[in-house]
C-alpha cells in the first residue's frame, strides 16, 4: 500500500489534530528507521496506521478484544491502551495489511513488549517524540534518541510509568515487563 492511500484511509478514521500527530509520527519513524537500520517503508506504514482505531467506540473495541481473544486484562486497565491491539486487528481486516512486523509495531506502540523488535521500538518512540509533542521529559528523550535507541525507549517507559503513578493510575504489566527486559539487557551490555 502506498503512502497516499494509507493516509487517506487513516484520515477517515481520526480527527484533524490526530492526523497531524500521525504525520509527525510518520516522519519521525522514517528518520529513526534510516538512522538505526530498519525498513523505512515498514516504519512509514506502521506509523501511519498506529492510531487507526483511536476514535472507535469503546464498546466496539471491547467487543473486538473479547471476540478475538486478545489479552482480557486490557479491559482492567486504561482504555487508552485498547486502540493499539484493536488497531492492529482492524488494519489487517479493513486495510489488508498482513505483514506481522507492521501489525506488531501497531499492536505494541502503547504498552511495549518483552523482546521488542527494532520496528516496535521505532514506532513506540516516534509516537512519544514526534515534533508536535510538548511535555516534561520529551526533549531529553529526543536527545537520547539521537545516540541510543534502547536507552531512549527505557527513558520513555520510565517517564510513562512515573506519569501514571503520579496520577494514581494502574500501569499495564507489559509496560513494566518491557522496562525490565530492556534495562536488564542494557545493564548486561554495560558490564
Amino acid at each position: 500500500m502506498n503512502r497516499e492511500e494509507a493516509l487517506r484511509l487513516v484520515k477517515e478514521q481520526i480527527t484533524e489534530q490526530r492526523y497531524q500527530h500521525t504525520l509527525g509520527v510518520m516522519e519521525t519513524s522514517i528518520i529513526l528507521a534510516k538512522r538505526y537500520g530498519a525498513d523505512p517503508k515498514k516504519a512509514e506504514l506502521a506509523a501511519i496506521f498506529h492510531d487507526y482505531a483511536k476514535f472507535r467506540p469503546k464498546d466496539e473495541m471491547k467487543e473486538i478484544i473479547l471476540s478475538q481473544k486478545m489479552a482480557e486484562d486490557l479491559l482492567i486497565y486504561n482504555s487508552e491502551l485498547w486502540h493499539a491491539p484493536v488497531g492492529a486487528y482492524l488494519v489487517e481486516k479493513e486495510a489488508g495489511i498482513t505483514d506481522p512486523e507492521i501489525l506488531d509495531a501497531i499492536r505494541y506502540h502503547t504498552s511495549g513488549r518483552v523482546k521488542m523488535t527494532l520496528l516496535d521500538k521505532i514506532v513506540f518512540l516516534a509516537d512519544y517524540i514526534e515534533p508536535g509533542r510538548a511535555f516534561p521529559g520529551v526533549d531529553a528523550v529526543r536527545e537520547t534518541t539521537k545516540e541510543h535507541l534502547d536507552l531512549a525507549v527505557i527513558e520513555t517507559l520510565r517517564n510513562t510509568i512515573f506519569f501514571l503513578m503520579k496520577r494514581n493510575q494502574a500501569v499495564y504489566p507489559d509496560t513494566f515487563h518491557t522496562y525490565n527486559d530492556l534495562i536488564l539487557k542494557f545493564k548486561e551490555k554495560m558490564e
